[in-house]
């Protein structure tokens, strides 16, 4: 614990409330129980919800079911109600994060007894979150234009949704008003589907995609315990970091974003594949591109899970022109059967054009241009069309050069540092890019120290620009005063968080150092070679033995000289 007055004082009022009975239900109990971290983060979850009838999307189409709803108009209509609802979002999402760090110190140590607590954290903390408006983004709603275009009879990869009359009207985001489809024709598909099912009603169609990230939210549930558990990490730590953290719950659930079926897809085809199902595990991986193009990056690395070792380059060329001729071959003809061809691919490279080229490569580029444009008599867009090409070619040829190494990895490890290459060398970059990469790394890997921090700085600070930056308030409402109390009750309670909570505070120690840890290996710094290359061959179901003590999930980090499989115990607070 801070030693300071407010986390002295924090202590006294937490051990006082703990021992109230009107309170002791939810504050407070032994630091070994994780009951009471799981109640605060449904509370969250609840207030995020009651926050999001306020100022979360909502489409004007006359066929909208809450828009002129009576009981939620005072809270969407008034200055006193946005503001209201905006600070419990605000509010809700911080003790969202807060009872997901909390979790991980609660539960002692990440082994088996552990991935049942994630699992009851994940149906507690999700439930509310599938009765909110959409928040954290509006994608959704262009999913449904998108498959309402489909459905007229006009190809997304060609046509942009302001081609339907009153697109804008039923929420779609005005920056892909003239942007082609970013998402494959397995998607497109389902988003015509729902347009049909739901009789365009918005409402119905949401609850439909978040069905469907509930599907995808299933499968990483399913394949990223029983790779970590084949690869030598810990279970219930990469459920913990992947599914459990504030930005998947925000984006899965009330945004129903399509990226938690890609992932599920993505993992669940690296599970078949290390359990030999060669096709399964290509036709998982095809679905997952069909979802999502960016998928296209693991599938060359995963099928190689079917190999019990990666030494031979006939096998590898085997491997991936196995899954290459039916990948090629499943999306083409499906491609043609719907009318809409290969416009997926030249879309999904050109995808974001309309969003502001923020990523270091997109500053990049648009510096270069403004510095070349002057001196060629180009435009500035034409100079930095060129970097980004530039930058996607590098990306490519560092997975060719990774695919061909001689003595390849772990093929999902080795599939992270490529996707995270391809999001690195992008020129723009969602807050959501960094849930692609954190189950590839964590099913072989458990990390600590300064890495862990930099995961949970990002996933902070993603939440929170985007949630009080997505704000939806009437245009009648004073905005600067809902979002001013928004964002000073952000800095409040992050600084409080990060600072002086005399739980959490210790979190962000930045004296620690950054470590990972396998079963193979016990704890090892990031710049040491770990075994990963010849642990991932054991059979799936059949983990290696253990040679390391599970970690502990909070603890420590030993000094200079002291590396330890088992890290000592956490000193509670």
């Amino acid at each position: 614990m801070r030693n300071n007055p407010i986390s002295t004082l924090a202590f006294r009022i937490r051990y006082a409330l703990g021992r109230f009975p009107g309170t002791s239900w939810l504050i407070g109990g032994a630091e070994a129980e994780s009951s009471h971290t799981l109640r605060q983060g449904m509370l969250a979850s609840v207030l995020i919800m009651v926050g999001s009838w306020g100022v979360g999307w909502l489409p004007m189409t006359p066929g909208s079911l809450l828009a002129a709803n009576p009981l939620l108009l005072p809270l969407r209509t008034t200055t006193s109600g946005a503001v209201v609802c905006a600070v419990l979002l605000i509010l809700g999402a911080l003790l969202l994060l807060r009872s997901w760090l909390r979790l991980s110190q609660r539960v002692g140590r990440w082994d088996e007894a552990a991935t049942g607590v994630m699992t009851r954290a994940l149906l507690m903390w999700g439930a509310p979150l599938l009765a909110t408006v959409p928040i954290f983004s509006r994608d959704v709603f262009s999913y449904l234009a998108q498959g309402r275009l489909l459905h007229a009879g006009l190809n997304p990869y060609e046509s942009g949704v302001s081609q339907l009359p009153g697109w804008f009207m039923e929420g779609a985001d005005g920056l892909w008003a003239e942007s082609p489809s970013p998402y494959g024709p397995l998607f497109l598909v389902i988003a015509q589907l729902f347009w049909f099912i739901s009789g365009g009603v918005p409402e119905v169609a949401i609850l439909l995609f978040r069905m469907v990230s509930v599907v995808g939210i299933a499968l990483i549930a399913y394949a990223v315990p029983r790779l970590a558990r084949a690869f030598g990490s810990q279970p219930a730590w990469a459920l913990w970091v992947c599914l459990l953290n504030p930005l998947s719950l925000l984006v899965f659930l009330p945004a129903a974003h399509n990226d938690s079926l890609m992932i599920g897809l993505m993992m669940t085809g690296c599970w078949l594949a290390l359990c030999k199902r060669r096709l399964f595990a290509v036709l998982a991986l095809v679905a997952a591109i069909a979802v999502k193009p960016t998928a296209m990056v693991v599938l060359p690395f995963a099928v190689l899970l079917s190999l019990d070792s990666t030494r031979s380059y006939l096998l590898r060329f085997r491997e991936w022109a196995f899954g290459g001729v039916i990948a090629i071959g499943l999306l083409v003809a499906g491609g043609y059967a719907l009318g809409i061809g290969l416009g997926w691919v030249t879309a999904s490279l050109g995808a974001g054009g309309a969003i502001p080229q923020t990523a270091p490569v997109g500053l990049l580029g648009t510096g270069i241009g403004m510095l070349v444009a002057p001196l060629t008599g180009s435009d500035v867009e034409s100079v930095a069309q060129i970097v980004y090409a530039a930058a996607r070619a590098a990306a490519a040829v560092l997975l060719i050069f990774m695919l061909l190494q001689p003595r390849l990895g772990n093929p999902v490890l080795w599939s992270a540092y490529g996707l995270a290459a391809v999001v690195l060398s992008s020129s723009i970059i969602q807050p959501w890019y960094l849930l692609w990469v954190l189950p590839l790394f964590a099913v072989v890997h458990v990390y600590r120290g300064p890495i862990l921090m930099l995961v949970t700085g990002i996933v902070t600070a993603m939440v929170l620009m985007s949630t009080v930056g997505q704000l939806s308030v009437a245009q009648w409402v004073d905005t600067r005063v809902v979002i001013g109390s928004a964002v000073s009750v952000a800095l409040v309670y992050l600084i409080y968080i990060v600072f002086f909570d005399p739980n959490t505070s210790d979190l962000f120690d930045v004296r620690q150092r950054s470590q990972r840890w396998n079963t193979a290996d016990g704890w090892l710094r990031l710049r040491r070679l770990s075994t990963p290359h010849t642990s991932w061959t054991s059979r799936a179901g059949e983990p290696a033995p253990p040679r390391a003590a599970a970690p502990r999930s909070i603890s420590p980090t030993p000094q200079p000289g002291q590396e330890s499989d088992s890290p000592p115990e956490r000193p509670t607070a």
